[in-house]
This record gives C-alpha cells, sequence and structure tokens, in this order.
C-alpha cells in the first residue's frame, strides 16, 4: 500500500486525496500538521533521502510525497495516476505549486 505524506493546508495534497479517494486508491495518509510526531517523521524522510534533494532546491516542502512499500518516492501523482489509465476527476483553480517562501499559495 502506498503512503502520502500530505497537508490539508496544500492545495496538491488536497487534490492528490481527493482524485486517490474518487479513484479508490488503497492509501494511507500521513497528515504532516496532525502532530509533532508525524511532522519529525517526514522531515527525517525528506532530509535523508536524496527524492527530495531537488524539491528542496527548489524550495518546495515535497509534498503530496508518495511512498510505496518498497521505499521509493514519487511526488507527481498525475503521472501516478495517467499511468494506471486513471483521469484526473478533480482539479482546483490555484497556480500549480506552493513553496516554502509562500509563492503561488
Amino acid at each position: 500500500m502506498i503512503t502520502v505524506y500530505s497537508s490539508d493546508l496544500c492545495p496538491d495534497c488536497r487534490e492528490c486525496k481527493k482524485n486517490f479517494d474518487a479513484h479508490n486508491i488503497p492509501y494511507t495518509l500521513v497528515d504532516i500538521n496532525e502532530s509533532m510526531r508525524t511532522l519529525k517523521d517526514f522531515l527525517k524522510l525528506r532530509d535523508t533521502r536524496a527524492e527530495f534533494d531537488e524539491v528542496k532546491a527548489h524550495g518546495s516542502v515535497g509534498i503530496p510525497a508518495l511512498v510505496d512499500d518498497d521505499g521509493g518516492v514519487c511526488f507527481d501523482w498525475e503521472q501516478y495516476l495517467t499511468e494506471r489509465g486513471l483521469p484526473i476527476v478533480y482539479k482546483e483553480e490555484r497556480p500549480a505549486f506552493c513553496s516554502i517562501d509562500g509563492k503561488n499559495c
């Protein structure tokens, strides 16, 4: 089962969740804002995995982050659906991304 690191404050995360739910994709949601423990767990993952280097270099948080059972990390939930032949059914009207510096949030 896939684990989705997410935040309800993130528009892209909300889109991911709604699309996964619409397609009945099984996943475990980890809301990084739920508790200090979940935030620390996410930051440990983010700060120790090379997959996050480019994301951090662009000033992004790195969510939603989809982590599969083998430990692979994917940041593009739309590609994840498309590769499985599933359409994007929910899309918020908003800028393309939200970065740490607050741009496009």
